[in-house]
């Protein structure tokens, strides 16, 4: 079957290349604008949800057809709801279940969502009362507490395709959060942060947040580091379709916990700051649910005194990552306020010419390209993605100034 991966748009390609080091073969995997797409079965499911670090949601197609490339909305509209019917429906959609649809479209003729979507329903309805011996007008009973279907369609450049929602909950929410501070990053962002800012676990290098808030950045760091697969924490809605069942998330979870490392380092790589006391009692709490409480440290601190100097007395390893999701203008305070928060950052870990300063790295994301406007600093390598719906910059600083070559 088609297994269907949606992301962030910008994170299509680490979700490519969570699939590979899982062992898949690049040539079952295809990747669009939000999307990536693997060939498999109900065990690559339960692994996508289990190990995929980087994407949004799973889904599992049950249908593809053409539609929208008509000038006559009417042929359209026909064309959609016979494709639709003719999906074996009763193979997905257990006897008595609900089902909701939702669904997009773009770049095609076919607009109208609340339409299409009352159109799909008594598609998926006549789709199911005939396959029980009923009438094609036979009203199909549908009962919440038995269970529900979660139904998706997408419509691209006029052709349709028809998913099942495997996740449940967003892949965001890895079970561990239940505190958060304000404007928390999501999990699979701060994920997407860590895999462009090439962030290695352990070596010399220490991972440092100076706005840590809540402190994802450094537990999906400490997470990734003991090889922590996103999913082990929480259930997925594919549990409950008879035709899954719990055996899959059984035998991930099982392949999950045999993978993991949790065990003492001695030494801790991975630091987070915050000036606000609750963000660092937030952040702690989180760890420890996290798995990672031991692997981590948490202290109340104003960002400008955490400097070079200071990095390296805390961590006690010659090299630091800079990475972190400082307060955004029009978020939490106003773009003024915002600049001169970046202009710390660049004061901090940055010299007058815009290198690192020795032993530094640095990753910042804001909005755009907010943090090199305000500092004048160019990124050495910059990445377009989303906080939600705030289009971001992602700026990379890895060049040292005294030698013209990175740390690495």
């Amino acid at each position: 079957m088609k297994i269907v991966i949606t992301t962030l748009f910008g994170l299509e390609s680490p979700t490519k290349e969570d699939l590979l080091e899982r062992g898949y073969s690049k040539d079952l995997i295809s990747v669009n604008d939000g999307v990536v797409t693997l060939e498999g079965d109900f065990l690559d499911v339960a692994r996508a949800n289990m190990w995929i670090k980087h994407a949004e949601r799973i889904f599992f197609e049950t249908g593809e057809f053409g539609c929208g490339s008509s000038d006559d909305a009417d042929t359209n509209f026909n064309a959609f709801f016979e494709g639709c019917r003719s999906i074996k429906w009763s193979d997905y959609i257990p006897a008595g279940w609900a089902f909701i649809v939702n669904g997009f479209s773009r770049k095609s003729k076919l607009y109208g969502i609340p339409a299409l979507q009352k159109l799909a329903k008594k598609a998926i309805a006549e789709s199911l009362a005939v396959s029980r011996g009923l009438g094609p007008d036979a009203i199909i009973s549908e009962h919440e507490e038995l269970g529900t279907v979660k139904i998706q369609f997408g419509i691209v450049n006029d052709v349709c395709r028809f998913m099942i929602d495997t996740t449940g909950d967003g892949l965001h929410k890895r079970g561990y959060r239940p505190l958060t501070h304000e404007a928390p990053i999501r999990e699979t962002l701060a994920s997407g942060m860590l895999t462009y800012a090439k962030y290695r676990p352990y070596g010399n290098e220490a991972l440092v947040d100076p706005f840590c808030g809540s402190g994802t950045i450094v537990i999906e760091a400490a997470r990734t580091a003991c090889g922590i697969a996103p999913g082990r924490d929480r259930h997925f809605a594919y549990e409950d379709l008879p035709y899954i069942g719990k055996a899959p998330y059984k035998k991930a979870l099982e392949e999950a916990l045999a993978n993991e490392d949790t065990e003492p380092m001695d030494d801790c790589y991975f630091y987070g700051s915050d000036i606000d006391p609750k963000a660092i009692e937030s952040a702690k709490r989180n760890a420890e649910a996290a798995g990672v409480g031991r692997l981590t440290k948490f202290r109340i601190c104003d960002a400008s005194k955490m400097t070079p100097e200071y990095l390296e007395k805390l961590t006690s390893l010659p090299r630091q990552l800079v990475i972190t999701n400082p307060p955004y203008g029009g978020r939490l305070m106003t773009p003024e306020d915002a600049a001169r928060i970046y202009k710390l950052i660049d004061r901090n870990y940055l010299t007058e010419d815009g290198f690192c300063k020795k032993g530094l790295r640095l990753s910042v994301i804001t909005p755009e390209n907010a943090f090199e406007e305000a500092t004048g600093h160019k990124a050495d390598k910059r990445v377009k993605l989303y906080n939600g719906a705030i289009v971001c910059t992602l700026s990379n600083y890895f060049r040292l100034g005294d030698k013209g070559h990175g740390n690495r």
